[in-house]
């Protein structure tokens, strides 16, 4: 089976609500991906095997040198196979082709082996505010 990695890939939002359920466990919302993405992102990666949605990033951005990871998710199914960091690279390199400098992301502790093991990020200090 071959994983195939777009950059603004196309989806369809009902399967992309079920893959961030599945990927987070919680129930399948009704959020319009589409428009949100449109709206505040630089683009995003799909990982698709078969047909199938398997994976998906988020890359937003400041309009210049930062951009931020967000909605890392791999269907539980296809954990373990490196799909994760390749939907990471990809986005690395559409950002970096976008000119951006920098690129963020936060995570929980349980995250870290896969962000600064598997994905090349280095530890910063940073802060967070609960709003």
């Amino acid at each position: 089976m071959e994983t195939r990695y777009a950059w603004r890939g196309d989806f369809d939002n009902s399967a992309l609500n079920a893959l961030h359920a599945d990927g987070f466990g919680h129930p399948v919302a009704h959020t319009d991906w589409r428009a949100r993405l449109e709206r505040h992102s630089l683009g995003w990666v799909c990982g698709e095997e078969d047909g199938r949605l398997i994976g998906f990033v988020n890359v937003v951005w400041d309009g210049g040198a930062h951009a931020c990871i967000l909605d890392t998710v791999v269907a539980r199914d296809c954990r373990s196979r490196g799909v994760g960091a390749a939907l990471v690279a990809t986005a690395a390199k559409e950002a970096r082709a976008a000119k951006c400098q920098w690129l963020h992301v936060d995570f929980e502790e349980h995250l870290r082996s896969f962000y600064l093991d598997a994905c090349g990020f280095k530890a910063t200090a940073a802060g967070l505010t609960a709003l």
